[in-house]
């Protein structure tokens, strides 16, 4: 069984300034996607399912069609491409959509739009950030072992420290997790840097606090998961629910953790906290593109990746 790579790539990238998932950052022009595809091939996965949105569909799908040409799997099979797309109006048939909502209905939407075309354990990640070649490999060796479980799903957690940025203050979720490792929560913390004196800072979101001292090595979500396929059905209920409350707000979003908070606490199913020591990197700001591509430029130096990397 080869799991599933479901890369998020329907967002446009607004504090950024443009596609971020389709901007060339490598020596030869390759995106973030392409180096988290080469990772997950590596790491034993077999297709690949993009949620993009109908208006840049076919440039990615034709973009797709000419860069993998030809990329095998592990075992030597041709690696599987599928697009999904994610729009506003891709609800339950029985809600009528507010005409004032102009934004995405969020990421656990947008995994939602690929329940009828993944039946297999899959991961999770953002089109634009990079994880790193040991953060796939743990999620594959994941998935593989989950290939009959029901309930058990999972968050590949990165050190704090390990993903913030030069050009600005992050947002993060800081997991925290019981003596089994699984996941009991995920607190957003705003405005986090790391401040002259080596000490990482920011406002809890949830508590108030602002400018508080927190753990450089306490573990954030990337949005990196893993899953089982009936985490669809399970969120799927999940979402019905919140739209009762919400389909009229326009700016309301249905995330991932939020999805994976209900389940938990509703005692459907438990997700097991992973840690990695990659270092997460991406293109945040527009000033991040430079040191992005030093980033790539020194990874290829160094020989963790060949160039032209396909």
């Amino acid at each position: 069984m080869k799991p599933t790579l479901l890369v998020l790539a329907a967002g446009m990238g607004s504090r950024y300034g443009g596609l971020k998932q389709m901007d060339g950052l490598g020596p030869h022009g390759e995106t973030i996607i392409d180096y988290s595809i080469h990772d997950a091939v590596e790491a034993g996965f077999g297709k690949v399912v993009y949620i993009v949105r109908e208006s840049f569909k076919a440039d990615m799908e034709k973009a797709v069609q000419a860069k993998y040409a030809g990329v095998k799997t592990i075992d030597g099979d041709p690696l599987e491409f599928v697009f999904v797309t994610q729009e506003l109006n891709k609800i339950p048939a029985r809600f009528t959509l507010n005409p004032d909502r102009v934004k995405p209905w969020g990421t656990a939407h947008a995994v939602l739009m690929a329940k009828d075309v993944i039946h297999e354990p899959f991961a999770v990640i953002n089109g634009d950030d990079f994880y790193g070649k040991e953060s796939f490999r743990i999620l594959g060796d994941w998935c593989r072992a989950h290939a009959d479980t029901k309930g058990q799903y999972c968050i590949v957690g990165f050190e704090l420290d390990n993903t913030l940025s030069e050009n600005g203050t992050v947002s993060r979720g800081i997991c925290s997790y019981d003596a089994s490792g699984n996941l009991t929560d995920i607190a957003e913390h705003l405005e986090i840097g790391k401040e002259a004196d080596g000490i990482v800072y920011g406002n809890n979101s949830v508590s108030g606090e602002n400018h508080v001292v927190l753990d450089a090595k306490a573990l954030c979500s990337m949005n990196m998961w893993g899953f089982t396929p009936d985490y669809f059905a399970l969120s799927e209920a999940i979402f019905e629910k919140f739209l009762e409350v919400n389909i009229n707000e326009p700016k309301k979003e249905f995330y991932i953790p939020y999805a994976v908070d209900c389940i938990i606490k509703g005692g459907q199913g438990a997700c097991e906290v992973l840690s990695t020591p990659s270092h997460w990197f991406g293109v945040t700001f527009k000033e991040d593109r430079p040191g992005v591509v030093a980033k790539f430029a020194q990874l290829v130096a160094d020989g963790v990746y060949p160039s032209p990397l396909y």
